[in-house]
């Protein structure tokens, strides 16, 4: 019994020997890239963000407990925030209060006008309130120790709601190691040849709803890019960046509402509503509305399509951009329901403004 409790000391003396070297050198990084956000800095460095932040507890940083669920369910009390999801190419960032938000196991579902979320509980593992120079934030991360959402304060948010919100989620041992399995599932496409092309085809076209689409491809072990490319004629099809930017343009000077789905690894994050103010600089192209930031890096774009699912409620047309790995990077649709069909002038823009490569 005492050598167990002599290693499980001489464990916990290396680990906090590591973190003290890691903050070191992440303070050292800070002061020579002043403007490097942390996960790109937590890539440079070969870190994660998650264990960056954890430098940092005691000072900026307080590790929450593991019971995510609660705490999400318990974020409306703090009022309006900003919901950020991201992935290495797309960053989405909504504002509104985190209503209705409910699970079923491990998925879980906020679906408001404002903040409308897909969860992936699963995918959870740490999470930190973060104060970075006032700025006050909830961030929560995956096994790899990449962040999978964060909440921000806004200057309406309930501080004092906050405050008690972190007070009574704080981990009682703060410096806990965190665990950190960076491997990923190595995902190898079939040759076109061993897939049965005709039957998937089939499938899609007798598609009744969008959601079906990912059970479709795995039922016939198609990537997803794999089975835009083998899609039946007319209803899938690569165009250009350009022609990307020409929708989101054309789209700005309309009333149309369309819906922007950003995903990490535990969140889907969905804005609905309009988009207006465009902005592109260097090889970022940005949405800069008051409630809704939209930031698309054009250099991690490896293909763009247009998109054509039959449901039960008519076609439903989508633009699908992917990076270089077949990761989804960012998904636009035109404002629907179930029950309702798509709206005609964003299946027209669409096919109008798309220019095939």
């Amino acid at each position: 019994m005492g050598k167990i409790v002599v290693e499980n000391i001489n464990i916990k003396i290396k680990d906090m020997e590591k973190t003290l070297d890691l903050k070191s050198q992440w303070e050292s990084f800070k002061l020579e890239n002043p403007k490097l956000r942390i996960r790109d800095a937590a890539k440079q460095m070969g870190t994660t963000e998650a264990e960056l932040i954890a430098t940092s507890v005691g000072e900026t940083a307080i590790r929450l407990q593991d019971q995510f669920k609660e705490i999400l369910k318990e974020i409306e009390g703090i009022g309006y925030v900003m919901g950020l999801t991201r992935n290495d190419h797309c960053v989405h960032e909504r504002k509104g209060i985190y209503k209705k938000v409910t699970f079923d196991g491990a998925m879980g579902l906020a679906v408001n006008p404002d903040i409308d979320l897909r969860l992936f509980m699963g995918q959870w593992k740490s999470g930190f309130a973060v104060d970075e120079n006032g700025r006050k934030s909830l961030q929560f991360f995956g096994k790899d120790g990449v962040a999978l959402h964060k909440i921000y304060l806004t200057d309406t948010s309930d501080e004092a709601a906050y405050t008690a919100l972190v007070e009574k989620y704080t981990a009682e041992d703060q410096h806990r190691t965190l665990e950190i399995n960076t491997e990923k599932a190595i995902v190898t496409e079939k040759p076109d040849a061993e897939a049965d092309v005709d039957a998937f085809k089939a499938g899609w076209l007798a598609l009744k709803d969008t959601h079906d689409f990912h059970g479709l491809i795995r039922k016939y072990g198609l990537t997803r890019t794999q089975a835009l490319r083998l899609a039946p004629e007319g209803h899938a099809a690569q165009i250009s960046l350009e022609s990307l930017k020409a929708i989101l343009t054309k789209i700005s000077v309309t009333d149309l509402e369309i819906m922007v789905f950003v995903s990490s690894a535990g969140c889907i994050q969905i804005h609905t509503g309009l988009i207006k103010k465009i902005l592109e600089t260097g090889p970022w192209f940005n949405v800069l509305d008051p409630e809704f930031n939209m930031h698309l890096r054009m250099d991690g774009i490896a293909s763009i399509w247009l998109v054509k699912k039959p449901t039960d409620d008519g076609y439903v047309t989508s633009i699908e951009v992917f990076d270089a790995e077949g990761n989804i990077i960012v998904q636009f649709f035109g404002k629907r329901k179930p029950g309702i069909p798509e709206n005609e002038d964003w299946r027209m823009i669409a096919n109008e403004l798309a220019v095939l490569v």
